[in-house]
């Protein structure tokens, strides 16, 4: 059987262009993992979202208390990146291939780097797609990777790592028995006997960034170049249009509505024609899913909460006048536009002159 090659990439683009969509469908038809009868969610698979209060410890795994019979202990719980690590591991060790993955969603509105600490090493990747290096951590997150491959792990008073209720060294040579011709199972079995880990070959990572958002953090070159990039294009004209959205109609007021897709695609042209007014222009476009249809209608009330409030803040954030001079040209007089409740106020003006702006 051919191995699969594990997919380490970042997903960008503008807001509600489906990003997260996009690494379900690579999931499944990639990498091969199936998704949940019930719930539809990835099997074999850890979520999380990075933020600014998120840590180190978050991500590999930390000690918190816990009461038990009245007394307080301490239990080291393992991280998303530990878990993630721990299926990986408890796949080939079980003698199989199948594909593990780690979702990071919004990688940049947490300090990545300081996150990642040493496992940053290894993204590196070999021909074998394993990493290019090791490296070692504590006693306690060993004891965090065993629990995440399905084990009973704990240190004893003594200070002995003990699995499953035998001390490591008896279950290293049991495994060690059982793993003789299952050369992934032993590379981890000795891996964790040296207290190291390595990314193994059947375990990918894939996150999203939004670089549309000015408050976050920065992510330096090295970081970066051990990543592959996928931008994800906003609609633009003569895209393929999802059937939900080609039956949405935009209600402007009672009695007068537009065809939602054709208000995407022309504010995503209106954008684009003032790209010399916007920064970062190409994440600063809507997507198909920028505003989720209610069944097949966009409403007025949320262009105003969500919509304008997007194109006041974040797209136009530093120039208005694009604003102004589509509204004076459309309303056949000067428009000033001071106040985001300037903006807010030409709702229905602003929709209908981007989409009479438009020809198609």
């Amino acid at each position: 059987m051919d191995t699969v090659r594990p997919i380490q990439k970042i997903i960008f683009g503008s807001p509600g262009t489906g990003k997260s969509y996009q690494i379900r469908t690579i999931a499944t038809e990639q990498l091969g993992i199936a998704l949940e009868p019930t719930t539809h969610a990835l099997q074999k698979t850890v979520k999380t979202v990075f933020h600014p209060e998120y840590t180190y410890s978050d991500f590999i795994g930390k000690l918190q208390p816990l009461t038990q019979g009245g007394t307080i202990i301490y239990k080291f719980h393992p991280g998303h990146f530990l878990r993630a690590l721990g299926l990986a591991y408890k796949e080939l060790i079980s003698g199989e291939e199948n594909h593990c993955l780690l979702v990071i969603d919004e990688l940049n509105r947490g300090n990545a780097a300081a996150i990642f600490g040493s496992v940053f090493q290894l993204l590196d990747r070999e021909a074998d797609y394993w990493s290019s290096y090791e490296v070692d951590v504590s006693e306690l997150e060993i004891v965090g990777l065993f629990t995440a491959m399905g084990h009973k792990a704990t240190i004893s008073n003594d200070g002995i790592l003990q699995i499953d209720g035998s001390n490591f060294d008896n279950f290293y040579r049991q495994q060690e028995r059982e793993l003789t011709s299952n050369r992934d199972g032993l590379r981890i079995l000795n891996l964790l006997k040296q207290r190291k880990i390595s990314i193994p070959k059947n375990l990918s990572i894939i996150a999203t960034i939004n670089t549309s958002d000015e408050s976050i953090y920065y992510l330096d070159s090295a970081f970066k170049r051990r990543w592959d990039w996928d931008f994800v294009e906003a609609p633009q004209r003569f895209a393929e249009i999802p059937e939900l959205i080609e039956q949405t109609k935009l209600i402007i007021e009672e009695g007068k509505t537009l065809e939602w897709q054709w208000c995407i695609i022309s504010l995503n042209e209106f954008i684009l024609r003032n790209y010399q007014n916007i920064r970062r222009i190409e994440d600063k476009q809507i997507g198909w899913w920028f505003i989720m249809p209610n069944s097949g209608v966009i409403d007025i009330q949320i262009i105003k909460d969500k919509l304008m409030f997007y194109l006041w803040d974040s797209v136009f954030d530093k120039d208005k006048k694009p604003l102004e001079k589509l509204l004076s040209e459309y309303l056949k007089k000067p428009i000033q536009l001071r106040t985001y409740a300037d903006f807010v106020r030409h709702t229905k003006s602003f929709m209908l002159a981007v989409y009479d702006d438009t020809p198609f």
